[in-house]
């Protein structure tokens, strides 16, 4: 009886640990979702272009001075995430306080 009691407690302790807790949606107001779609995810697109073929022609300029990563992240990464990452709405998503991020969230 005992071993069963163990067994059933280790049991319930590992499922309840592989739960996740339930968060909250964040809503966004519907007009910003729809100049975000129409407006500034166009122009992001149009950032990752025009970086993109920055970069590619400053390319020897930045392998000379070692900073390929860095004018990479600058030029085409920003703008790339901004693009396809950041969800629909959420202009305040490059927050530079991670903390004050989650607060606005709960």
């Amino acid at each position: 009886m005992k071993t069963k009691s163990i067994s059933l407690i280790c049991a319930l302790t590992i499922a309840s640990a592989a739960l996740t807790p339930a968060r909250a949606a964040v809503e966004h107001d519907m007009t910003a979702v729809a100049a975000d779609a129409i407006i500034a995810r166009p122009l992001c697109f149009g950032a990752t272009i025009v970086g993109a073929a920055i970069f590619v022609v400053s390319l020897p300029i930045s392998l000379t001075s070692h900073s390929v990563k860095s004018s990479a992240k600058v030029l085409v990464g920003t703008p790339g995430k901004a693009t396809f990452v950041r969800p629909l709405g959420d202009f305040d998503y490059y927050d530079t306080d991670p903390k004050a991020k989650q607060a606005k969230k709960h």
